[in-house]
């Protein structure tokens, strides 16, 4: 089975800085997008950033500039650096995966997309 992984979250500052990391266990074969939501209470899950398997990234509006987003491709990781936070930038983020092509321990392909636990950014003014 695969699971993603968050480290990273945790409390700041504005204008403080984070890094968020979200690892995929299992036995992946390759995965199309590698990315981060996030959500706070009584709003819809929002596209922070993710970047494609060819490299291509999008970022979530008005995002870009203050995050940036990576992926170690053999490692089946994805890190998201926020610098300049602010308390908007508050919410419970969650790594996302689509298209993860993995093996079972029988051989069996499977393709589906996964979502992480979320791990809670919280910035202080």
């Amino acid at each position: 089975q695969v699971q993603l992984v968050e480290t990273g979250g945790g409390s700041v500052q504005a204008g403080g800085s984070l890094r968020l990391s979200c690892s995929a266990s299992g036995i992946i074969g390759s995965i199309a997008d590698m990315g981060w939501y996030r959500q706070t209470p009584g709003i819809e899950r929002e596209l922070v950033a993710t970047e494609a398997s060819s490299g291509s990234r999008r970022y979530g509006d008005s995002l870009q500039g203050r995050f940036t987003i990576s992926r170690d491709h053999p490692k089946s990781t994805v890190y998201l650096q926020m610098n300049n936070l602010k308390p908007d930038d508050t919410a419970v983020y969650y790594c996302y995966a689509h298209n993860l092509v993995h093996y079972r321990v029988d051989g069996t392909m499977v393709l589906d997309d996964y979502w992480g636990q979320g791990t809670q950014v919280t910035v202080s003014p």
